[in-house]
C-alpha cells in the first residue's frame, strides 16, 4: 500500500510485476466506484483487519485444516485494503506523502510479520523456517528502503514478482495445506511445506546479496565519476 514517497525527493516507482498493469485497471474501476465514506486511512485499517484473518486461520488450524479458510479470505481482504489504500489517494489526488510513506511500510511490516508467524504457528510449517523467509522478506525490505535513499527509486518488484504474486503464492501455499497432512509429504526427510517455504526465504536472501552487490556497484561508478568531475580526470579514488 502506497499513500505516496516521501516528501523530501521524488521518488521514482518501479513495478514491473507479471500481474501489474491488469491489478492496475481493478484497482482503477474500484476507485470510481468507492463511497466517499471510504477513505485511504480506513482502507489501511482493512488491510490489517485482513492480516489479521490470516493470523487467526493459521493459529486456529491446530484445531482442524477448515480453519484455513479464514486465511484464504484474509488473503483478499489483505489485498484489498493493501493495494487500495494508496490507489484511492491518488486517484482522490489526497496524497499525504511522508505519512503515507511511514504508515504504508510500517503496516506492511506489521502484516508481513503476522502472516509468516502464523505460518510458522500452523501445524504445516516449523517456526524456525518460517524465520528464514521472514529473514528473507526483511533483507529485501532494507534493499528496497535504502535503494529508495540512494538511487531515488521505489522498487516494488523483483524477477516480476510483486506484492500481489507473493499473495498468489501464499494463497497456493494455503491451498496445498488443506491437501496434506501436516509433516505428511517429504522431500527426502523434510516436510514439502518446510522444503518449499524455507526454499523461497533461501532465494530471498541470495536475492538480496545479489541487489546489493548490483547497486554498490553503480554507486560506485556514479561517485567515482562525479569526483573526477569535481578533481579532474588524473584524481583516482578507491574505497
Amino acid at each position: 500500500m502506497m499513500h505516496g514517497s516521501p516528501a523530501r525527493s521524488e521518488l521514482r516507482r518501479i513495478q514491473e510485476n507479471w500481474l501489474a498493469k491488469s491489478e492496475r485497471r481493478v484497482l482503477q474501476w474500484l476507485c470510481a466506484r468507492m463511497p466517499a465514506s471510504i477513505t485511504p486511512d480506513r482502507l489501511t485499517a482493512i488491510g490489517m483487519i485482513g492480516a489479521a484473518m490470516v493470523f487467526g486461520g493459521y493459529i486456529a488450524s491446530n484445531l482442524g485444516h477448515l480453519w484455513l479458510l479464514l486465511s484464504l479470505a484474509g488473503y483478499v481482504v489483505q489485498w484489498f485494503g493493501d493495494s487500495m489504500d494508496g490507489s484511492l489517494a491518488r486517484y482522490r489526488k489526497i496524497e499525504r506523502p511522508s505519512y503515507g510513506y511511514f504508515i504504508d511500510h510500517s503496516c506492511d511490516g506489521m502484516a508481513n510479520l503476522l502472516i509468516v508467524a502464523g505460518i510458522g504457528l500452523s501445524p504445516y510449517v516449523t517456526m524456525n523456517i518460517a524465520m528464514v523467509a521472514l529473514a528473507g522478506y526483511l533483507l529485501m525490505s532494507v534493499h528496497t528502503f535504502l535503494a529508495a535513499r540512494v538511487m531515488g527509486e521505489l522498487r516494488l518488484s523483483y524477477l516480476a514478482m510483486g506484492p500481489t504474486e507473493l499473495r498468489l503464492f501464499l494463497i497456493l501455499l494455503t491451498i496445498a495445506m488443506m491437501a496434506i497432512e501436516p509433516g505428511g509429504d517429504r522431500i527426502w526427510t523434510i516436510p514439502a511445506l518446510d522444503a518449499l517455504v524455507g526454499l523461497i526465504g533461501a532465494a530471498l536472501i541470495c536475492l538480496f546479496i545479489v541487489q546489493t552487490l548490483l547497486v554498490a556497484r553503480t554507486l560506485a561508478r556514479v561517485d567515482s565519476n562525479a569526483i573526477v568531475d569535481v578533481n579532474g580526470p588524473g584524481c583516482r579514488t578507491e574505497l
